[in-house]
């Protein structure tokens, strides 16, 4: 199908970026900045192709998901390893999306979508709620964008390097902390859910 194999060349995109990553001149990192857009938005353009093509499905949202896993883990351990941002940042990424991920796996054998393993409102909102998900998308793309910016500023001696590199830590902070908000009621409220009887159709 169309949609997944949009879904699957991200991979190849991300590979390539890593690659630009690493080179030496400024060049490579620059162009690896705007390709990093492009990555992240063809997230949105598999699934408005899905949808327009009928050709949602099960491997299709399974693909989803672990290609979007696979994008943010390995983005945040190379500017992590380029020494961009502390590691601490993918070790928390890595830690948190594991036990979700995880938990959330369990929950359609209890007749549960991960939604709805969000009983408290407060639950729903950091988990559901689009204010909180866009907020956390956009504040990953920029932190990605200009922390390969401030890589390629780096290799080049611009003067601009302070300043494009205070956006980017600013924004993979923020990116961290709602990492963090949307991760901790799924392991709070989870528990107790997955310990209770099946939901009958």
């Amino acid at each position: 199908m169309v949609a997944n194999l949009i879904t699957l060349s991200r991979i190849p995109v991300l590979a390539l970026i890593i690659f630009l990553l690493y080179q030496p001149a400024a060049m490579p990192r620059f162009i690896a900045a705007p390709l990093i857009i492009v990555l992240i938005a063809m997230d949105s353009f598999d699934g408005v192709v899905a949808r327009r093509r009928g050709e949602t499905s099960l491997l299709g949202s399974v693909l989803d998901i672990a290609a979007d896993r696979t994008v943010e883990f390995l983005l945040w351990v190379v500017f992590a390893h380029l020494r961009l941002i502390p590691v601490l940042f993918p070790l928390i990424v890595l830690t948190r999306g594991t036990f979700v991920d995880a938990v959330r796996a369990v929950a359609p054998s209890k007749g549960l979508t991960p939604f709805e393993m969000m009983r408290s409102p407060l639950g729903r909102f950091l988990v559901k709620s689009p204010w909180l998900r866009t907020p956390f998308a956009i504040a990953k793309a920029v932190a990605f964008f200009f922390l390969a910016l401030t890589h390629g500023l780096a290799a080049s001696g611009s003067p601009a390097l302070a300043t494009v590199n205070t956006i980017a830590q600013v924004n993979a902070w923020v990116a961290l902390i709602l990492c963090l908000l949307r991760g901790l009621p799924v392991l709070i409220e989870a528990p107790r859910l997955l310990q209770e009887e099946p939901h009958q159709g």
